[in-house]
């Protein structure tokens, strides 16, 4: 379906053939009716499916093409992390370009001039504010934010807030909200705490779903079994045979993170850690220093797995198993976007993470390689997750355990996969 089919403002379809925006997407064509009826949604959608535009478009028109207050603010977007803030924000403004929507982006880590920028924006009623929970809750009790006049509330990738422990916060702000507010909610799952939010705040909603999308063909997905202790030299192997030159190192703890960061370092390698520890100007420049090819090698939590468009990534390393196998679609889905449209993702599995590994495959519906280990790296336990599954949690030694074997998985010098038997024949369309 085309944009024009939608009933979008002129000026609306012409900031998206600006941006080079002709069809729909799935996501967008189910939702934006709906908005712009003025309906209640709550939408599942992964990273990557257009979903974002799928609620600023129909946003956007309805404040372009009605009388909304010039003085305060109109619609409220919420958002887990600064950077999908800032991302979000930026869509914004390249899809308000030929209309006059204002927006201001609300977010923790910035210094007080930033702080006192963005409270001159609330105070002067922007039509879009764009926040991330905490720092729009310290702005409401400075009492520097109105949201008695609010048409429009979001809630984008609500489970990653609420797994965030930001559900006080959500309710803090949805209690000052006016009753009219049309609410708008996207998860990329729905666990129960999900469906217990959206049965509290949403009225009526249409529920519109879009298959979660597996990994395109193009990524060689592959595994090390492994103990715990043999994770590091595994790494430590595989970048010593062949230096990666875009390549992201997830693990799910920021500790983790800083001491990866800092062996790595003391490895020679170039890298840098990306975790919400940060401050924000530092995250700000790691993000370009990675982007303008500054880092070779970004170790980061899942803070970097979702809403971050980042091209041309050559290699995915789980270096622990992601909570659940729609995690491990978000990470591994960074690489294979850029102008060749392949890439590699490694997963380190430990023998208490056996199981989990075992629901991504079944999620995937596929076997996923398993990398023998070099024999001078010590021997590797079976992969067995049954045996393993009282495991889960506790720590485990190296020791016993069977071999893996097939073919080796190189990196090359550029940073592009190789298995021996040439490249995938099949390439995804990008959206």
């Amino acid at each position: 379906m085309t944009f024009e089919e939608l009933d979008l403002e002129k000026e609306i379809l012409e900031g998206l053939y600006a941006m080079s925006f002709e069809e729909a997407t799935p996501i967008q064509e189910l939702s934006i009716p709906h908005i712009l009826a003025g309906k209640d949604i709550i939408g599942y959608a992964q990273t990557g499916t257009g979903k974002t535009a799928a609620y600023v478009l129909p946003i956007i028109n309805r404040l372009a093409k009605d009388h909304y207050p010039q003085d305060a603010i109109n619609a409220v977007i919420m958002a887990p992390t600064r950077e999908l803030a800032q991302q979000i924000d930026q869509q914004i403004e390249g899809f308000t370009y030929y209309v006059p929507v204002s927006t201001v982006a609300v977010y923790g880590g910035t210094d007080g001039i930033a702080y006192a920028r963005q409270e001159r924006g609330l105070q002067m009623g922007a039509d879009i504010v764009v926040a991330t929970p905490g720092r729009l809750i310290s702005h409401l009790n400075m009492e520097s934010v109105d949201l008695s006049r609010v048409s429009f509330f979001v809630l984008d990738e609500a489970d990653r807030m609420l797994d965030m422990g930001f559900y006080d916060d959500i309710m803090q702000i949805y209690r000052k909200l006016p009753l009219t507010c049309q609410i708008i909610m996207f998860s990329a799952t729905m666990p129960p705490k999900i469906r217990t939010l959206a049965q509290t705040i949403l009225k009526q909603p249409e529920e519109i779903k879009v298959a979660i999308a597996r990994p395109p063909e193009t990524i060689i997905q592959s595994a090390y079994i492994c103990y715990e202790a043999q994770k590091l030299p595994i790494l430590k192997h595989l970048f010593e045979e062949s230096r990666p030159q875009r390549a992201i190192i997830f693990s799910s703890s920021k500790l983790k993170v800083k001491e990866l960061d800092a062996t790595l370092k003391r490895y020679g390698f170039n890298v840098q850690a990306m975790h919400s520890d940060l401050e924000q100007p530092v995250r700000d420049q790691v993000m370009r220093d990675f982007k303008n090819r500054h880092i070779d090698i970004l170790v980061a939590t899942d803070v970097v797995a979702r809403g971050i468009d980042i091209n041309d990534i050559s290699l995915i390393v789980n270096f622990d198993i992601p909570n659940d196998p729609e995690d491990y679609v978000h990470r591994i889905g960074r690489t294979a976007r850029g102008t060749h449209g392949e890439g590699l993702a490694i997963t380190f599995v430990d023998v208490r993470e056996q199981s989990r590994f075992r629901e991504i495959e079944h999620f995937l519906d596929k076997t996923i390689y398993k990398i023998p280990i070099d024999p001078s790296l010590g021997e590797a336990p079976a992969y067995d997750p049954d045996k393993y599954r009282s495991m889960r949690g506790r720590s485990a030694r190296p020791g016993g355990g069977g071999k893996n074997s097939g073919k080796n998985i190189r990196i090359r010098s550029g940073g592009r996969p190789s298995t021996g038997k040439g490249r995938p024949g099949r390439r995804d369309k990008a959206r």
